[in-house]
């Protein structure tokens, strides 16, 4: 492998913003029923801002200041599902700007109060558009954006920044740590940045790993068909500009279920509570388990299930709004994973379970 180069500390990136970045890589040994397969998760949780969002919030944020799109005293607009919030929020307070932040019914309560005691002013949209709440974010941003004078939208859908943001350094980590030994990496897709960023910078260095992109049931990406989804952070319902023509080496998409189900799993298993999109990717690590034997696998997660309390990790909601039963739930987490095609040539988008 050739030698990884450090990313320069920036002197826009002071304080705990010098906290992003450098997450740990933690060996699962029990998620898995193939002994012989080896995986490891990127915790993205352990970012100050407690998501793999802070990297793409302080690495456009940083740009923008660095060529004067945006000056002290501005006010920073985006549309967020919540952790892309957080950490826009925090660097804008580290900053002194002002951030105002437009999320839709399915953000997650304890996201928006974290934004709130950042100081952000929180828009939140009620009814989508032409299906979709993401369109009806960016409707609203628009509208704050042409009534508010100097303001400066990152919109993390199209800015070049984001993925950037995770071939500085995601990425990197990544290879620094397996010292580049590891053959296949999943990652849930939104904005598909992160995928985005880990596969360019692998194809850069021309390391064969295979890129795994975990999308949601009911989100538009990779030519998918809109429908209903409850688990924020994962999936689109509307194409993103950043996600146009993106490819992978696969897409494998889950359901609400499998991402309740890889939480719950992995708190019972590792100990571990992650967040929604993160349960899904674990899912779909374990749906291919029999085909990864005798590989390393590499799981990025992007955020802690501590902000999933009040849904993934509740009985009630489950129950109300999946139409699942914790006997049925628990069934999913002990029951054998069901096998999906081995992900190692360019297919059609397939599901789990």
């Amino acid at each position: 492998m050739p030698t990884i180069p450090t990313p320069s500390r920036d002197p826009h990136q002071g304080g705990i913003l010098r906290c992003v970045g450098n997450t740990p890589l933690v060996s699962l040994t029990r998620y898995l029923d193939e002994p012989s397969a080896e995986l490891h998760a990127k915790l993205e949780a352990a970012n100050p801002g407690g998501s793999a969002k802070d990297r793409p919030a302080l690495q456009m944020l940083t740009h923008a200041l660095e060529t004067g799109e945006l000056s002290p005293g501005d006010t920073v607009v985006e549309s967020s599902s919540g952790n892309m919030g957080i950490g826009l929020a925090q660097a804008c307070r580290y900053h002194n700007l002002r951030f105002i932040c437009v999320v839709d019914p399915h953000a997650q309560p304890q996201n928006v109060a974290i934004m709130k005691a950042y100081g952000a002013d929180v828009v939140r949209v009620s009814e989508p558009h032409d299906g979709s709440f993401l369109a009806a974010r960016l409707r609203s941003v628009q509208t704050i954006l042409a009534e508010t004078p100097r303001t400066f939208w990152p919109n993390q859908y199209a800015n070049r920044q984001n993925p950037i943001a995770h071939e500085n350094g995601t990425i990197r980590e990544i290879l620094e740590s397996t010292q580049g030994d590891f053959d296949y990496l999943f990652v849930a897709t939104s904005s598909t940045g992160t995928a985005q960023g880990c596969r360019d910078y692998l194809k850069r260095v021309n390391h064969p790993a295979k890129v795994i992109a975990v999308d949601a049931n009911g989100s538009v990406l990779f030519g998918g068909s809109p429908g209903k989804r409850l688990i924020p952070g994962i999936g689109a319902g509307h194409l993103p500009a950043l996600a146009k023509n993106q490819t992978f080496d696969d897409v494998v998409r889950v359901s609400d279920i499998d991402c309740v189900v890889g939480c719950r799993r992995a708190s019972q298993r590792e100990a571990m509570l992650v967040g929604g999109s993160a349960g899904g990717v674990l899912e779909v690590v374990r749906a291919h388990q029999k085909q990864l034997s005798g590989k390393r696998t590499v799981a990025i997660l992007h955020d802690s299930g501590t902000r999933y309390l009040d849904t993934v990790f509740n009985d009630q909601w489950v129950q109300s709004e999946l139409g699942v039963t914790p006997h049925m739930i628990e069934e999913k987490i002990n029951a054998p994973a069901l096998t999906t095609p081995a992900p190692n040539q360019p297919q059609n988008a397939t599901t789990p379970s």
